[in-house]
C-alpha cells in the first residue's frame, strides 16, 4: 500500500472531549470550529499556507487584537480531515494513504492550499501522491471508496474520473504482466477483514479474498465493494475499453448476488452463498432497477438461469413496471436456454393460480415473435411436408427446445385447480405447431389437467384435445391415450385410427420389402450389390404387425359397442374398405 509521510515535528495536539489543544505553550489566538469540534490554534501557521484562512482571519480579527472564532462547517472531510490539514500546518508528521489522500487533496483545494502559500503546499503533495495510488489497482479501489464521503469536490477535481479510468485499464489487461496486487481482502472504507469466510461464487471468494486467479474475473470482488453509482461508471468505462461482454455480465451479476441478497433464497443446495449484510428492501429494489439497465443488451450474454432469478426478485420487490418488463423482454429472446423449474414463478400477484402463468405466456409470446421477426422460422407448410433439409433443422433447434420447455411447464401447472382452461389453452396454443416433432408432451399436459379437473363438461374437454394432433403421438402415447378414459371418445376413435393407418402403412412395406426378397430377380440393388437374405425376419415381422393391427380392431369394436352400435361406426370409417386406407391422408380421414 502506497504511503507518505509528511512533517517532521513530533505530535504537538492533545484532544480533551470534542476539543483539540496545541501544546506548544503560546496562547491560541484563534478558534475554528468544524461540526462538533473545536481546534485552539494561532493565526501565523495557518494564514501563511492558506488563502482561504488568510482571508477569514483578516476579516475576522480586530483592533485590540483578541482572538477570533473561525466556522468550517463546509470543508470536505470534516473534522477528521481538519485534524490532518492543522497538522500539517505546523509541520506536524502526517502519513498519507489511499484512505486519506482523497480527502486531503479535496479539503486543500477548499483551503486554497496551493505553491501561492509556501512551496511543498499541500495541494501539490497530495496531487503528487494521488498519481502513485491511480498506479496501483487495489490503493485505486480504496481510494475511490472514499470519494463517496466528499463526491462533489472529487467529482469537480476529476479525482472520480481519473480512478474509474485507472482501475478500467487494469480490469481490461492482464494483472500478472505488471505485477499488480490484487484482491486485498479488505473492505476498503472499513478495514474489516474477512478473509475466514470460505464461500465461493464463480470461482471467487464471496469474501473479498481473492483466489490464484489466471483469469478475467479477478477483479469482480473488489469492484464489489464500490457504491452503486461508481460500480456503474466503473462497468461503463470497462465496456467502453472493450472487455468481453460476458466477463461484464458475470462482474454485474457477482455485484447484484452481494447487494441484493433476497435473490439468494432461491440459490440451490449446490450453489455457494455470499453473506453480506441485509440492506432494506427499499435499498435492494434501487439496486435491483438500476441493475437492469446495467446488464449488457446483447441476447445470450446473461446466463438466463439469472435474469430468472433477477426478475422473480423484482416481483417480490414490487420493482417498477419497466424493469419487470424489460427483463420479461431478455428472457423471452433467449427463451430456450431456460430450464423449468426456474419457469415455475409463484404468483406475487391477485390471481388464484399457484405459479404465475400470464408472465411465462409473455415470455413464450416474446419467444415467438423475436423468432420469426429475424426470419430464421420456415414456414409450417415446408416442414408439415417434409422437406426442410437440415440446416432448417438446425435452425428449428431453439423453436423446438421451448416447445418441449413449455408442454413440461404445461403438466407441472396442470394440477392447479385454480388453473382457467382458457388460460391453459392460451400457453399451449401459443407455440406454432411446427415446433412439435411430437405431441406426446401436450398431451401428457392436457391429460395432467383432466384428471386435476374432472368437472369440466364434454364440449371443454373437445375442445382442449384440439390442441393436439393425434397423427403426431408416438405409440407409446397413442397406447396410453386408446386407453384413457378422461379423453373424449371421439378424440380416443381418432386415435386408434390413425395408429391402425400407420400399422398397415407398415405392414404394406414390409410386405413389398418380403416380396423383393423372395424374388431372386430383385436381390441385386440399384448398385448391382447383393441384398442380405432376411427373409425369415421380415415375415415374423409382417405377422407380428397383422396381430397387433388385428387386435387394435378387436380393442376399438369393444370400445365403441358400448357407445354406439357397430354398424353406425363401420359405416362412418368404412374400415372394410380396403381402398380407402390406401387414398391420401386428407381423403383417408373421416370427419369425427
Amino acid at each position: 500500500m502506497a504511503f507518505m509521510r509528511l512533517g517532521s515535528k513530533s505530535e504537538a495536539f492533545h484532544r480533551e472531549g470534542q476539543t483539540w489543544l496545541c501544546t506548544t505553550g503560546l496562547v491560541s489566538d484563534v478558534t475554528i470550529e468544524v461540526g462538533d469540534m473545536k481546534f485552539h490554534l494561532h493565526k501565523f501557521p495557518l494564514l501563511s499556507r492558506s488563502g482561504l484562512l488568510e482571508r477569514l482571519i483578516e476579516e475576522s480579527s480586530t483592533d485590540d487584537g483578541s482572538g477570533c472564532v473561525l466556522s468550517l462547517d463546509e470543508i470536505p472531510g470534516g473534522g477528521k480531515t481538519f485534524e490532518l490539514v492543522t497538522k500539517f500546518c505546523y509541520g506536524v508528521k502526517i502519513e498519507l494513504t489511499a484512505f486519506n489522500v482523497v480527502s486531503l487533496r479535496c479539503a486543500a483545494e477548499y483551503l486554497e492550499m496551493t505553491d501561492n502559500y509556501g512551496e511543498g503546499n499541500l495541494v501539490g503533495m497530495t496531487e503528487t501522491f494521488l498519481n502513485e495510488v491511480f498506479g496501483n489497482w487495489t490503493d485505486s479501489i480504496k481510494a475511490l471508496q472514499t470519494c463517496e464521503e466528499v463526491i462533489d469536490y472529487a467529482e469537480d477535481l476529476h479525482i472520480i474520473s481519473r480512478c474509474v479510468d485507472s482501475l478500467a485499464v487494469k480490469a481490461c489487461a492482464d494483472p500478472s504482466l505488471f505485477n499488480w496486487p490484487v484482491g486485498g481482502g479488505k473492505n476498503a472504507t472499513s478495514g474489516q477483514n474477512t478473509e475466514d469466510e470460505s464461500h465461493l461464487w464463480n470461482g471467487i471468494s464471496a469474501s473479498g479474498k481473492m483466489l490464484q486467479h489466471t483469469g478475467e474475473d479477478w477483479w469482480f470482488d473488489d469492484a464489489s465493494f464500490l457504491t452503486l453509482p461508481l460500480f456503474k461508471r466503473l462497468i461503463t468505462a470497462i465496456e467502453a475499453r472493450g472487455m468481453k461482454l460476458e466477463n461484464i455480465a458475470m462482474a454485474v451479476m457477482y455485484y447484484t448476488r452481494k447487494h441484493v441478497p433476497l435473490m439468494n433464497r432461491q440459490v440451490n443446495m449446490d450453489e455457494q452463498v455470499i453473506e453480506t449484510p441485509n440492506p432494506s428492501e427499499e435499498d435492494q429494489k434501487t439496486c435491483l432497477e438500476e441493475i437492469v439497465g446495467l446488464l449488457p443488451s446483447k441476447k445470450g450474454v446473461n446466463p438466463t438461469k439469472f435474469l430468472l432469478r433477477l426478475l422473480q426478485t423484482a416481483m417480490v420487490l414490487h420493482a417498477s413496471q419497466s424493469s419487470r418488463e424489460n427483463l420479461e423482454r431478455r428472457i423471452g429472446n433467449q427463451l430456450d436456454q431456460a430450464a423449468l423449474v426456474d419457469l415455475l414463478i409463484p404468483n406475487m400477484g391477485y390471481s388464484e393460480t399457484l405459479y404465475d402463468v400470464e408472465c411465462v405466456l409473455r415470455m413464450i409470446e416474446q419467444f415467438v415473435s423475436s423468432t420469426e421477426q429475424a426470419g430464421i422460422v420456415p414456414s409450417p407448410c415446408i416442414i408439415e411436408e417434409g422437406h426442410l433439409g437440415k440446416d432448417g433443422a438446425d435452425l428449428l433447434t431453439p423453436t423446438t427446445l421451448v416447445a418441449t420447455l413449455v408442454d413440461g411447464y404445461l403438466a407441472e401447472v396442470a394440477p392447479d385447480v385454480n388453473l382457467k382452461l382458457a388460460k391453459f389453452e392460451a400457453i399451449a396454443a401459443a407455440i406454432p405447431e411446427y415446433a412439435r416433432p411430437l405431441d406426446d408432451g401436450v398431451y401428457h399436459a392436457i391429460d395432467v389437467y383432466l384428471k386435476a379437473h374432472p368437472w369440466i363438461t364434454d364440449s371443454e374437454r373437445e375442445h382442449i384435445c384440439r390442441l393436439m394432433n393425434c397423427q403426431k403421438l408416438s405409440l407409446e402415447a397413442s397406447t396410453h391415450a386408446a386407453q384413457n378414459e378422461r379423453l373424449p371418445l371421439r378424440v380416443i376413435v381418432q386415435v386408434l385410427f390413425f395408429e391402425q393407418l400407420r400399422l398397415r402403412t407398415s405392414v404394406s412395406g414390409w410386405f413389398f420389402v418380403s416380396e423383393n426378397l423372395d424374388n431372386p430377380d430383385n436381390q441385386h440393388g440399384a448398385n448391382g450389390g447383393l441384398l442380405k437374405p432376411r427373409g425369415e425376419n421380415v415375415r415374423e415381422r409382417v405377422s407380428e404387425l397383422e396381430k397387433e393391427c388385428m387386435n387394435m380392431k378387436q380393442e376399438l369394436h369393444k370400445l365403441v359397442r358400448t357407445k354406439r352400435s357397430w354398424k353406425n361406426f363401420t359405416r362412418k370409417l368404412n374400415f372394410k374398405k380396403k381402398s380407402e386406407c390406401c387414398k391420401p391422408k386428407d381423403q383417408a380421414t373421416p370427419a369425427i
